[in-house]
């Protein structure tokens, strides 16, 4: 739960971007290619997909290794045999048509219209061929036909079967509410095993519906009887209610019909939301799959001091920190964009004790605090106040044997410090840099600097850093 959490919180905006970008490909992939063969195919990979995290995740090496190795062929396998069907939707003209609403022109001529003017044709005895693609191409498996584009009508459908007609014992390919071409030859079925009674126009329904995602409507004009053949099957319809159900269950015509269809509403928004959970868990995946380590140390900044208190002494200067996320950020992560500030709101003068928590800690998105090493920083804060003291020169050493310091003058002999009233009571005296006796042979002058200990003292302003030494020495 903790890593969940930390794994929420440090999302980025960019993240979101990302699994909002990908989720809307993904639903639109599947608005654009459900009900084909290549749709389905890719259920499986998605499948197998998982199979194969879930060995990863288990330690399967060659079966992790092996189902990846299909998936990639799998991948190649859909652009070869698939073409078709991805020419078939890629092939608009409109962006719009890809990015928003369908591939295929809406349905505006229900299924009622094509079921009764079919057992019309049924009562009259009158043979028809009628072909409504699905999301393949077809023209590239009939062959000849007659362009027609006439508006799909009860009266047009029944003008092309009859018998007078010279196109009446073709395919009519039906797109939408229009008459696309007619007078075409369908491909015929090659099984062996059909019934005696299948005429030519049922084996060209089945070979069509063998070769394409095709719906085939025949009517035998011997009997009259009505066949629908889809999915590389063929039944018989024996009243006009079930022809129009069968045609209103075909997914082209419901994705055409979204607006009056509140089942496909229904299916779409369950689609959208898979697609946002489906991208999310791969993100997590991957973000998690992928994810990096490294330690930093951090200076520690103080905020929201009293101005009149001051800062003496730290038992920290700096924390480490061991962090996360992915290799592109932990590589990218600079220094300076992480920070730790420890809030003297509530000090007091004296000793104090903080502990740093993740709080205190600013990250960039995306990286995730793992550990804090010596969480717990000791501060002693105190009122600075001013001194006057007096210098004296840090001699070391000894003289030249037969000389003797007789005299030293300081100037300035005193100056002034500010620092922390606790440190500066304890100090009487503020010393120079150590001066070495060994290497004066005469009298002379020197310049010495002040040495400020500890290092919260400091000289007051104007105050020099450095005293000038004047020193005599003789003879003994």
């Amino acid at each position: 739960m903790h890593d969940l959490f930390y794994s929420v919180s440090g999302v980025r905006w960019q993240d979101v971007v990302d699994i909002g970008l990908n989720s809307y490909i993904l639903f639109r992939l599947y608005v654009l290619f459900r009900g084909t063969n290549a749709f389905r195919v890719l259920v499986g990979m998605v499948l197998l997909w998982f199979f194969q995290r879930m060995a990863a995740s288990v330690g399967l090496i060659v079966t992790s290794w092996a189902a990846q190795g299909i998936i990639a062929a799998a991948a190649i396998i859909i652009v070869v045999v698939f073409r078709n069907e991805i020419h078939s939707v890629l092939q608009t003209r409109k962006l719009k048509a890809l990015l928003w609403g369908s591939p295929h022109k809406a349905v505006q001529t229900p299924p009622e219209v094509i079921a009764s003017t079919v057992f019309e044709l049924s009562r009259m005895r009158i043979g028809a061929l009628i072909v409504l693609p699905g999301k393949e191409d077809v023209t590239e498996v009939v062959q000849d036909g007659v362009p027609w584009q006439g508006v799909l009508s009860r009266e047009m459908l029944m003008s092309v079967f009859w018998p007078e007609n010279p196109v009446h014992d073709g395919a009519v390919i039906i797109q939408a509410d229009r008459i696309e071409t007619v007078g075409v030859i369908l491909p015929l079925s090659l099984q062996k095993d059909l019934p005696s009674h299948f005429g030519t126009r049922h084996r060209a329904a089945l070979g069509m519906a063998e070769t394409t995602d095709a719906t085939v409507i025949v009517v035998s004009e011997e009997n009259g009887s009505v066949h629908i053949a889809q999915n590389g099957g063929m039944r018989i319809i024996r009243r006009q209610e079930e022809l129009a159900k069968a045609l209103w269950d075909r997914p082209e015509v419901s994705a055409g019909i979204v607006g009056k269809n509140p089942k496909e509403t229904l299916r779409l928004g369950a689609a959208a939301v898979v697609s946002v959970l489906f991208v999310t868990g791969v993100w997590f995946s991957f973000s998690r799959g992928l994810e990096s380590l490294t330690t930093l140390e951090v200076p520690i900044e103080y905020m929201n001091r009293n101005a009149g208190v001051e800062i003496l002494d730290t038992s920290l200067n700096a924390v480490r920190l061991h962090l996360a996320g992915s290799g592109t950020l932990i590589k990218s992560l600079q220094p300076e964009q992480v920070q730790v500030r420890i809030d003297l709101k509530n000090a007091t003068v004296g000793d104090n004790t903080f502990i740093i928590t993740p709080d205190d800690i600013s990250l960039p998105p995306g990286v995730l605090l793992r550990k804090i090493e010596q969480p717990t920083i000791h501060v002693t804060l105190d009122v600075p106040m001013k001194k006057t003291l007096p210098i004296q020169v840090d001699w070391t050493g000894k003289l030249p044997r037969g000389l003797a310091l007789t005299r030293v003058t300081i100037r300035p002999e005193t100056t002034q410090v500010i620092g922390g009233s606790r440190i500066l009571n304890k100090i009487s005296t503020l010393y120079t840099e150590k001066v070495r006796l060994n290497n004066i042979e005469k009298s002379g002058i020197l310049t010495a600097s002040l040495v400020l200990t500890p290092a919260s003292v400091r000289l007051a302003p104007g105050e020099p850093d450095s005293v000038t030494v004047v020193y005599e020495v003789k003879k003994r």
